[in-house]
């Protein structure tokens, strides 16, 4: 992909998810119609999840014929060839904080490209926080570059942890057990694209989940490392369509936060 591609879809993302968010906001002023459905355990979707990658699909496909879309909603583009750019969505990361009128949700965009991550936008619309970045160019906040922590001791430290009903609780219950026993703090946003992106504008230094959608980090792994800090590599095996842990950090306290938590990391 030419630096003007990237360019150009980096433009495309941001306006996209300024699109989605008044589409998240109307339907948040009308929680009654909200039409929440279970999808699983703990797990939700609304109307808002559904119209917004709806237009997702629409704007990209309109803007860029030759690429292809992975949602969480309507799954992967047909006839995909792996090899030409995908875009990988989240409409509303966060959608159960969503649905009970908690302000912990975001709308998070991703872009696949010559085997990796390379745009990310993730924005959170009540707070008006708008993360963004692109291989090779840094990540911003709200247009203002950001920098990962430069914390690197665990006990000033705070950690983002995930949760997932598809791995055993033991992983998060040992997380939270061994990050104590450091003094080291953790929180658990209910969103992993905003804990992502609380690592990149240096507000976590590391966030950890035994297992994550692409959708839910694609975007938020190209902003961390754009603002100087760490991923593990996500897309190994299977991660694009089945998922993968994920753990990601300010330099400062990633051997820390590997000696820790890497051997929860399971596949």
């Amino acid at each position: 992909m030419t630096p003007d591609d990237l360019d150009a879809r980096l433009r495309f993302a941001v306006s996209a998810a300024r699109r989605a968010a008044e589409i998240a906001l109307a339907h948040a002023r009308d929680p009654a119609g909200l039409g929440v459905e279970a999808k699983g355990v703990q797990d939700v979707v609304t109307a808002a999840d559904k119209a917004i990658e709806k237009m997702l699909r629409e704007a990209a496909a309109a803007a860029f014929p030759g690429d292809a879309m992975l949602g969480e909603e309507d799954g992967l583009t047909p006839g995909w060839d792996g090899r030409t750019p995908l875009w990988i969505v989240d409409p509303i990361d966060g959608t159960a904080n969503f649905a009970r009128r908690l302000p912990l949700w975001c709308v998070s965009i991703g872009l696949l490209a010559d085997g990796d991550a390379v745009l990310g936008v993730i924005l959170n619309p009540v707070a008006d926080e708008l993360h963004a970045a692109a291989r090779g160019r840094g990540a911003t906040l709200n247009g203002q570059p950001i920098r990962v922590s430069g914390v690197s001791t665990p006990e000033h430290s705070r950690i983002g942890l995930g949760f997932s009903y598809r791995r055993e609780q033991r992983l998060h219950v040992a997380a939270v057990d061994r990050l104590l026993a450091r003094h080291c703090e953790y929180s658990r946003l209910g969103s992993g694209a905003l804990g992502m992106a609380q690592v990149a504008d240096g507000r976590f230094e590391g966030y950890f989940e035994p297992h994550i959608n692409s959708w839910d980090v694609a975007a938020g792994l190209v902003i961390v490392r754009e603002a100087g800090g760490f991923t593990n590599d996500f897309f190994a095996g299977e991660g694009l369509m089945r998922g993968n842990p994920i753990l990601a950090g300010a330099p400062g306290v990633r051997a820390f936060l590997e000696a820790t938590l890497g051997d929860l990391m399971v596949p």
